[in-house]
């Protein structure tokens, strides 16, 4: 080839020759097998095409790779939503840079993320996967997430296309968006990160949208091709194509995983019938060729570009400052932060995400990193000898039993921590084993090399189980399928466990059914456990069949009463100098696969908060979710940190934000209700969920009948010093197919050097054409010396100003005056000024 495509560049026309004659050189049945995946994560190789393997991998919180579980660690970055609280690109982009570097290492090509979904609702339980409920954040963050990753010749994919915000019947509902709320909220991100980012694949979603399944729509061709002119591949999300004609006359490129689907030879078929051309079968093809090129699985071409290089050590400093950015400092009463760890004796660290935090959120997301800080780690070794750090635990929201965690496992040959993993046949012959570090087991098309997969009648888990402390231990399995569980030789129980009627397959992985059993055990003792799973009694629903395998060995160790847990909780912080109490969600709350029924806080963690902060007024409380979460104690306590699931490095960066060695630089990207009324829900009626809210999503439904003020607004976020607003700038006169810049002049009237997020919202009072109050239009982030002035320059695109119009089907302006207000939220904005707009 004459010239490699580059992130930023379309290929050269001789590229495209090139992948032309490539493709003449396939028959039909080849094009088509190229079509459907080879299995869970990996595309079939071409030897006539010069075409490797290609493979691809989930996703927003790390690369995964074709594992899923600790046998493949990989780096876990914080959550999207922490992402985009940080508003900062240049950060995300190289946060990019080290996620295509972690792809690589792994074999990958493709990372299924970012997913740039709004939030809709807070209910949405995926919120935490996505960035943000504004399209302009969202979309700049999801640009620089993909620059990241394609500038290390590893392809992004832009997911899910479209209309995907909530997961209720989420394999079938039917999403009912009105034409301006599409166009200039939810398919805004994905116009950006195709236009500007150039990203190279798009994932089409479950739901469908106005009537058409995804996989189907028209939208992908009279809006991603004919529209924005998108030179990728579109590929299916995991089990979402159901037909053969009508998903392959649309512009879908690739349905996943495979080999199974409704293409293949069912395609052939139609095309030889002539009820499907072979034209749009050879542009399917031809777009995974041109992304094969850009990721080097071409033979004879390079990648695009090669990732940077990290070690350990700098893995580890970029999540742990990317996390302390994300940080939001909500509230700061009296500035009790940043805490002076040289006047601490005593530090209480209190709460049931202390010791073990939360790092990520539950689904396709979730990865297996090399380790995790916890707060109580990271303060402790922040703060060194000098300074005692008492712990509790204060309640245990779970209804749960967890996975077992390593503490209390040992092989059976007393060889270390960890289980036996057996493959037996249904005669009981052993076809293989593994040493496995965990206790939550996937198996996705294969049990490993050398097992015979389609021999494989059950799975046979061996451990030691040791009490570190005495007391009743609560073991057992979760899963789908026939469980059997011995004690000490005795088997306790033989049970199936089903799904309820009508739980969406995700749902059943993250949060399967669990059946446990009470052992009793003294300080140090131990006991032989085997736990088997039957692999032939698993349903084979929607088409998986035993293609994948996934369960549990599950332990809880003995522990208090949520009574005798927060008395404890609150004995310490009243004998400490401050208390931190960090609280949070649980998988049972966050996750892929299912929508959240409430916004509180699970169990009794808002009575712990309350007896804790009574005990003591110097009390910070640490969030530790995905997503919003009602605060009903928030004006009680000085101190409210928002960490969302900020990756592995969770204790280390909020040690730095806690000592005041970072400065918490999050700002929100989506409101904080205070309250439940008024929120958009996500359960359908008859298969459909109506978008009634239309454009007014979050802060834009601010004014709104119904809305309440909200806890925290959006755009919302404190730092360790104060800034006056001091002027705004901006010309008073533009044209409609024009940006400009507003120039907003800032100072730092606090006592020390910080960072602060300008923003630059617009509004049209009296309009012609129903808006929002007003709507994010630019932003830009400064740092700046104490008593130090300084200018943001705020660059607003043409767009900000315009409308989609939907009788004339394209973007349009309003004539007139439009309000600019600038501040450091939504809710915030003590500058103003006007701007008028000439017609078109």
């Amino acid at each position: 080839m004459t010239r490699q495509p580059t992130p930023t560049d379309a290929p050269s026309a001789a590229d495209e020759a090139e992948f032309a004659r490539r493709l003449g050189a396939l028959t039909l049945e080849q094009k088509v097998r190229l079509l459907t995946g080879a299995d869970f994560w990996s595309l079939h190789p071409e030897p006539a095409a010069g075409l490797r393997r290609l493979v691809v991998s989930d996703g927003p919180a790390g690369v995964r790779g074709e594992l899923w579980d600790e046998r493949s660690p990989s780096a876990n970055v914080p959550s999207p939503t922490a992402l985009a609280a940080t508003w900062d690109e240049p950060l995300i982009e190289g946060l990019g840079g080290l996620l295509a570097h972690e792809a690589r290492g792994k074999g990958v090509d493709v990372l299924l993320a970012p997913t740039v979904n709004l939030h809709r609702t807070p209910y949405g339980g995926r919120h935490f996967e996505c960035f943000s409920e504004d399209p302009l954040l969202t979309a700049r963050i999801g640009v620089a997430y993909v620059r990241g990753v394609q500038g290390g010749g590893v392809a992004a994919t832009v997911k899910h296309f479209v209309g995907n915000d909530s997961e209720t019947e989420r394999m079938t509902v039917d999403a009912r968006i009105g034409e301006r709320a599409l166009r200039e909220l939810y398919l805004t991100p994905f116009e950006r990160i195709v236009g500007e980012g150039r990203v190279w694949a798009v994932m089409a979603a479950y739901n469908g949208v106005n009537g058409h399944p995804m996989t189907e729509s028209p939208l992908l061709r009279e809006v991603l091709h004919d529209d924005w002119g998108f030179d990728g591949l579109v590929m299916s999300d995991w089990f979402a194509t159901r037909t053969t004609e009508p998903s392959a006359r649309a512009a879908l490129d690739l349905v996943m995983p495979g080999p199974i689907g409704p293409w293949g030879d069912a395609l052939v078929a139609a095309v030889r019938k002539g009820k499907v051309d072979e034209a749009l079968v050879d542009d399917k093809v031809l777009r995974l060729l041109r992304l094969a090129a850009r990721v080097g699985a071409l033979s004879g071409v390079p990648a695009t570009a090669r990732p940077p290089e990290y070690d350990a050590a700098s893995v580890a400093a970029r999540l742990r400052r990317t996390a302390a950015a994300g940080f939001v400092l909500a509230r700061n009463e009296n500035a009790v932060l940043p805490l002076d760890g040289a006047a601490l004796s005593r530090i209480a660290v209190l709460g049931p995400n202390a010791a073990v935090a939360r790092t990520l959120g539950g689904g396709s997301a979730t990865v297996f990193p090399p380790y995790t800080v916890s707060p109580l780690d990271g303060l402790r070794a922040a703060l060194g000898d000098g300074v005692e750090v008492t712990h509790g635990v204060g309640v245990t929201p779970q209804t749960r039993t967890p996975v077992a965690a390593l503490t209390y496992l040992r092989h059976p040959d007393g060889s270390g921590a960890g289980t036996e993993v057996r493959f037996l046949a249904a005669d009981g012959t052993l076809l293989g084993s593994e040493r496995r570090a965990g206790a939550a087991y996937t198996w996705m098309g294969s049990y490993g090399a050398g097992v015979p997969t389609g021999q494989v009648a059950r799975v046979e888990v061996r451990t030691v189980v040791r009490a570190t402390d005495a007391g009743r231990y609560a073991v057992g399995g979760s899963g789908i399928g026939r469980f059997r569980m011995s004690v000490a030789g005795v088997e306790v129980f033989d049970v199936r466990l089903q799904l309820p009627p009508g739980a969406d397959l995700v749902e059943g992985l993250m949060t399967p059914p669990q059946h446990l059993h009470a052992i009793g055990l003294a300080e140090g003792e131990e006991t032989e456990i085997i736990l088997t799973h039957d692999i032939d009694s698993v349903s084979a629903g929607d088409g998986i069949g035993d293609a994948v395998t996934v369960f549990q060995l599950n332990l809880q160790p003995p522990h208090g009463s949520d009574d005798e847990e927060i008395e404890r909780a609150v004995a310490l912080a009243r004998a400490a100098d401050v208390a931190v109490v960090v609280v949070g969600t649980t998988e049972e709350v966050e996750s892929e696969g299912f929508d959240r029924d409430s916004l509180a806080l699970p169990g009794r963690q808002d009575e712990l908060v309350r007896r804790v902060a009574e005990a003591n007024p110097r009390t910070v409380v640490v969030v530790n979710s995905g997503a919003p979460v009602l605060l009903p104690w928030a004006e009680e306590v000085p101190a409210v940190l928002l960490a969302w699931f900020p990756g592995q490095e969770f204790g280390n960066a909020l040690a730095d934000v806690l000592l005041g060695v970072a400065e918490p630089g999050g700002r929100l990207p989506t409101v904080w209700p205070a309250s439940e009324r008024g929120l958009p829900a996500t359960e359908p009626v008859d298969g459909v969920l109506a978008y009634d809210e239309g454009l007014f999503i979050g802060y834009r439904g601010d004014g709104r009948p119904g809305r309440q003020p909200p806890r925290y607004g959006f755009g919302h976020g404190l730092g360790y010093t104060t800034w006056d607003y001091v002027s705004i700038d901006v010309p008073g006169e533009v044209r409609p197919d024009a940006g400009f810049t507003a120039e907003v002049r800032i100072r730092n009237s606090g006592t020390r050097h910080g960072k602060e997020v300008v923003q630059v919202y617009a509004g049209r009072p009296g309009s012609g054409v129903e808006r929002p109050v007003r709507w994010l239009a630019g932003f830009a982030a400064v740092e700046a010396a104490a008593g130090e002035e300084v200018v943001a320059t705020v660059r607003l695109d043409a767009r900000a100003l315009r409308h989609w119009d939907t009788e004339a089907g394209r973007w349009a302006v309003e004539p007139g005056t439009f309000g600019l207000a600038a501040g450091p939220s939504s809710t915030t904005l003590p500058l103003t000024a006007e701007i008028s707009v000439g017609g078109e």
